[in-house]
């Protein structure tokens, strides 16, 4: 069994993260078919566009992304590239846990906290 990734390298320092994390994962011994697809310079350059309809129907399909970082157009009504994905995909919600670990260094005793952000700024 594996399972299906849309893998997006992003721009920048993006390609290198994505690929450590790809190698990270494959070292699991997880079976993943990773799906390349572009956002941001790399899609505009291919596509003509930062955020082409093809690389939304993929996380669709697959329900899954690995993304790294994508620069936004700079000039006035650009509105940044994360925002239209999240807008999209209408994922509205940010989930930021926070845990503290037995044998963890802390100043605290206990930390477990969760921290929800909306996300789509709309």
């Amino acid at each position: 069994m594996f399972h299906r990734v849309t893998l997006i390298p992003g721009d920048g320092i993006g390609p290198d993260v994505v690929e450590a994390a790809r190698r990270a994962i494959d070292a699991t011994g997880v079976v993943v078919r990773w799906e390349i697809h572009h956002l941001g310079q790399a899609a505009t350059a291919r596509e003509g566009t930062p955020l082409p309809a093809s690389t939304l129907d993929a996380i669709r399909e697959t329900g899954v992304a690995l993304k790294g970082p994508v620069a936004t157009p700079v000039g006035t009504g650009m509105r940044s590239i994360n925002v239209a994905l999240r807008q999209a995909l209408d994922l509205y919600a940010c989930i930021r846990p926070c845990k503290l670990y037995p044998g963890v260094a802390s100043v605290y005793d206990a930390v477990d906290l969760v921290v929800v952000r909306e996300n789509t700024e709309g």
